[in-house]
């Protein structure tokens, strides 16, 4: 312990809030929340098998489906869980080790996720502008996952070393449902310009270049569309490719809620939080049913999985 003109110290623990002002709705809040989490991770995983299980989804668009997925369900299981601990069982503690890995899982799974919707819009470019160079590009998508996966880990890896360098003090109360880097920084004794700067920078340079890229990519796909000579194909690129604009839809509450802390002096505490827990949990509910309405192969492939089961229940084998 050090002592300047404050106490100062390196809290072993967190007290997170839930969503203060609105205590009195936390049960109804619980289990919306729940039922979200829970449709959530069916959706993905039943989406994740099917994939695998289809030998004709081992295509790159899947592969990139997959693993956004994929990161959907950790995204929602790295905060929803803490969330209900919170709501149900009281469960406000959390180490500091525990809260600042929150906070890199976080940033990890939405920075790929950005990644991953980067990925799919680059594949529908190609399919659709360059068709006959598509087996060439994208010859390695597992390749290009793992570069993904290693795009989000090293942008992110500063947002646990940082915070691991301030010293703590006065309050361990963070007024949030789960970990946060600005929430978590906010409580330090120290200068934090360089956090805030680092986490604003990571996010605005990295997703925001992201939505540059896929913007441009759909416009290219657009004009390349309409140039089309038939309706027919012009109904089958839009189709396949529609889908992935509607889950751009991703990006609204997220950008909400990163402006908001910074600019929106404003706006109630509880609304931030509420939009926070949102965003990990609708984008993960509204991946799969996009995806699976819009996407013919992977509609007829679910229905044949189900049906394998059932067929497999009535007729067990052996």
């Amino acid at each position: 312990m050090t002592h300047t003109n404050l106490t100062i110290v390196h809290l072993p623990v967190f007290v997170l809030l839930g969503i203060p002002g609105l205590e009195a709705y936390h049960n109804w809040l619980s289990i919306s929340l729940c039922f979200m989490y829970v449709t959530a991770v069916l959706e993905n995983s039943i989406l994740v098998v099917v994939i695998i299980k289809n030998v004709n989804l081992h295509e790159p668009m899947y592969f990139f489906l997959s693993m956004l997925a994929i990161m959907d369900i950790l995204l929602s299981t790295t905060t929803v869980p803490k969330d209900l601990a919170i709501f149900w069982l009281h469960g406000h503690d959390t180490a500091f080790d525990a809260c600042v890995t929150q906070v890199f899982f976080v940033h990890v799974m939405f920075v790929g996720e950005s990644a991953s919707l980067l990925a799919m819009a680059f594949d529908c470019f190609v399919a659709i502008c360059a068709p006959l160079h598509y087996s060439a590009v994208l010859t390695w998508p597992v390749v290009r996952i793992a570069l993904a996966l290693s795009r989000s880990f090293c942008t992110i890896f500063l947002v646990i070393s940082l915070p691991k360098q301030l010293p703590f003090c006065r309050t361990n109360i963070i007024p949030h449902s789960y970990c946060e880097h600005i929430g978590v920084t906010c409580l330090a004794c120290a200068d934090i310009t360089v956090n805030i700067w680092y986490g604003f920078a990571v996010s605005i340079v990295t997703v925001i270049l992201d939505v540059i890229l896929i913007t441009v990519s759909y416009s290219l796909i657009l004009q390349a569309v309409f140039c089309l000579p038939s309706q027919d194909a012009w109904h089958k690129a839009l189709s396949t490719c529609g889908s992935h604009l509607v889950i751009l839809m991703f990006y609204v509450p997220s950008f909400f809620t990163l402006l908001s802390h910074c600019f929106g002096y404003n706006i109630p505490q509880h609304v931030h939080i509420l939009l926070a827990s949102l965003y990990v949990v609708v984008p993960p509910i509204l991946n799969p049913i996009v995806y699976g309405v819009k996407t013919k192969q992977i509609w007829e492939g679910v229905i044949h999985w189900f049906f394998d089961i059932s067929l497999g229940t009535v007729f067990p084998l052996g």
